[in-house]
């Protein structure tokens, strides 16, 4: 899955890509990761979602994955795990994350 994302710290903004989610947080693709511990407000929808259904989410970097000279790292960007999550925003990710796996066809086994 590949999702847009808006990330924005205090000194900070990024537009960068989703590239996996759970329920406790995401990886957000970006050649310049922002250092561990960095609080930011993530902005994102699930493709074909309806208007009006974005995600305004609360997260901190929790590791990175540099980006290195030369191609030698392919996946280069930050886990993000979800602060203050709210229970109907956990169950509309769950949700979300699950029409996922069924149109690619996963059947959870």
């Amino acid at each position: 899955m590949r999702w847009a994302v808006d990330c924005a710290s205090q000194d900070t903004f990024l537009y960068a890509y989703i590239t996996n989610v759970s329920s406790l947080g995401l990886f957000v693709y970006t050649e310049r990761p922002l250092p561990v511990g960095t609080r930011m407000k993530l902005s994102f929808a699930p493709e074909g979602a309806a208007r009006g259904t974005a995600f305004e989410l609360l997260g901190e970097v929790a590791w990175i994955n540099p980006n290195k000279p030369g191609g030698e790292n392919p996946n280069p960007g930050m886990g993000v795990r979800f602060l203050d999550l709210c229970p109907d925003d956990r169950e509309r990710l769950v949700e979300a994350i699950h029409t996922i796996a069924y149109v690619r066809g996963y059947d959870g086994n």
